[in-house]
């Protein structure tokens, strides 16, 4: 016997238990393509998503974001590095979501295959000995071997079993059926491929805008009309369909009694629309009921109603008496009662700029200390309290500004005569002298605005069929139970001894009821019963 010395082997240069690159590549991808793996960053993609639940989203509502980044300078800056105000579309959240798609590929491929080929294999032949099992009945018999086994193949087939093709000398019938079961597991991971296809091509192809539209204003499908819009990465302007609507009328249900008195319970706006509004393709004008949770469907976009508020009708005019700024202004809702903060700017003041910062109370009171509180959300008593300052307000600078903030670091506040910041308190149809020639402040009247999200996405029924899909391989893989059952025959002492067994492969499955069944069918006791 020839021995090789250590000396003797070839130098390979690396030590014991290094990995090549291709040895390494192959192991990360068994790794990244492992089940286990799958779920992780299924449960990762789970959690990354929640940020985009708690923090307002800039693709889901710019309104409510920027309001967020003005009540919390601190953290804003850190949320942006982040990427926290746009979750679904920052490097971070696709990375994961990308993973978890190489990760459910590689897992499905080989398993698919591997199922294939047990679908394609006959069920395994009968254990030597089945009295061994958990579960096993048997019986003596005068009939003849093959007689028996011939009547349990036709006994399993029609309980739906796959029967083993008899080999010449094997005294048993073999089957086995629920292989769906494993089809239903492959079904569910593949709507998740399918769930997360579509997410990403109506993210990639489709965009979301919103806009605030007073209450018998018109809005027109076109990039200067949004608000706020954000676009998938391969939108263009040209996928836009052309269409128009008018909000004519907005009507609320309010809470008269109970805990959440004074707060809408529902509101529906009545929106004619048109398609191909402009040109000789003109259509014909529709009507359309817009609610929450209804939204209209103009081809492959929607428009939903995700909000309402006020804007009072406020006037402002200079020491001359001109009108320097007159119209609706969109106050923002502070609480579901519809208490509402805004602001008015006055730039071309022959005294200079001018800002008006404060409240809208639609049911204005008193509480028992003489402090304003609001009633409800319907416009039973409205007023608004406003705080004037002027100086540089900074709307010559050229720089872009929020229609919801006021800045002020250049600016003072007006004063009363004794010194104290002059708020001016009106109700509807007030004007107000302002000191030192600013002018005057009339309040006209309220109107009310629609908060409008304005989105297409093209794949979405492509993840409503990942969504079915995962429904049906989840009913699959619960209810549709992989079972074993064989039948064996043999002489003993002169007559026929029949042994039945059955093996559950789900695991804490009865199998007795079953093998009763069989047993009986076998006998002749009770015709075989068919399963659903």
């Amino acid at each position: 016997m020839s021995t090789t010395s250590t000396s003797d082997r070839p130098d390979t240069g690396r030590r014991a238990g290094e990995l090549t690159f291709r040895e390494l590549l192959r192991w990360v991808w068994r790794q990244l393509t492992s089940m286990r793996t799958a779920l992780v960053l299924l449960l990762l993609l789970a959690l990354a998503a929640v940020p985009g639940s708690i923090i307002p989203q800039e693709g889901v509502d710019a309104l409510r974001t920027t309001q967020w980044q003005e009540q919390h300078p601190d953290l804003t800056p850190v949320y942006e590095r982040l990427g926290l105000f746009d979750v679904y579309g920052s490097p971070w959240f696709a990375s994961i979501y990308v993973l978890l798609m190489v990760s459910l590929v590689g897992c499905i491929i080989p398993r698919t295959w591997k199922h294939v080929a047990s679908l394609r294999a006959a069920p395994p032949r009968a254990p030597r000995n089945l009295a061994r099992l958990p579960d096993h009945a048997s019986y003596r018999t005068d009939e003849d071997v093959d007689a028996v086994l011939e009547r349990a193949r036709q006994v399993l087939k029609r309980r739906r079993y796959r029967v083993r093709p008899s080999d010449e000398g094997d005294a048993a019938v073999s089957s086995e059926r629920g292989y769906l079961r494993e089809v239903g597991n492959l079904v569910f991971h593949l709507s998740v491929i399918v769930v997360l296809v579509g997410f990403g091509v109506g993210s990639m192809f489709g965009y979301k805008g919103g806009v605030i539209l007073p209450v018998g204003q018109g809005f027109s499908n076109n990039l200067t009309q949004y608000d706020d819009f954000n676009p998938g990465s391969f939108f263009t302007g040209d996928d836009m369909e052309p269409f128009c609507f008018t909000v004519d009328d907005f009507d609320v249900e309010w809470l008269l009694d109970g805990p959440r008195a004074g707060m809408s319970r529902g509101f529906s706006a009545d929106t004619r629309y048109q398609v191909d509004c402009t040109g000789a393709d003109q259509s014909e004008e529709k009507d359309y009921d817009l609610r929450v949770n209804h939204p209209l469907a103009i081809g492959d976009t929607e428009v939903f109603l995700i909000g309402h508020g006020y804007a009072p009708v406020i006037t402002v005019r200079d020491g001359n008496g001109d009108v320097v700024t007159t119209g609706p202004t969109v106050f923002l809702p502070q609480d579901q009662s519809l208490f509402s903060f805004g602001v008015v700017k006055s730039a071309y003041a022959a005294t200079g700029q001018v800002g008006l910062e404060g409240v809208l109370y639609p049911t204005f009171m008193l509480d028992q200390n003489g402090d304003p509180q609001n009633l409800m959300g319907e416009l039973n008593n409205p007023l608004i309290s406003m705080l004037v300052y002027t100086g540089d307000l900074g709307l010559d600078s050229g720089e872009p500004q929020s229609l919801y903030i006021l800045k002020k670091d250049g600016a003072e506040p007006v004063q009363n005569e004794d010194g104290t910041p002059l708020r001016l308190d009106m109700q509807v149809g007030d004007t107000v002298q302002l000191p030192d020639g600013l002018g005057s402040v009339t309040f006209e009247g309220i109107q009310e605005w629609n908060r409008l999200q304005i989105s297409k996405t093209p794949a979405k029924f492509v993840t409503l069929a990942g969504v079915v899909l995962a429904l049906l391989g989840l009913l699959g893989s619960l209810f549709i139970r992989p079972r074993r059952l064989w039948v064996r025959a043999r002489v003993v002492d002169g007559e026929t001894l029949v042994e039945v067994a059955a093996l559950d492969r789900s695991g804490g499955g009865d199998v007795t009821t079953e093998i009763d069944e069989v047993v009986a069918a076998l006998r002749g006791d009770s015709p075989a019963k068919e399963n659903p």
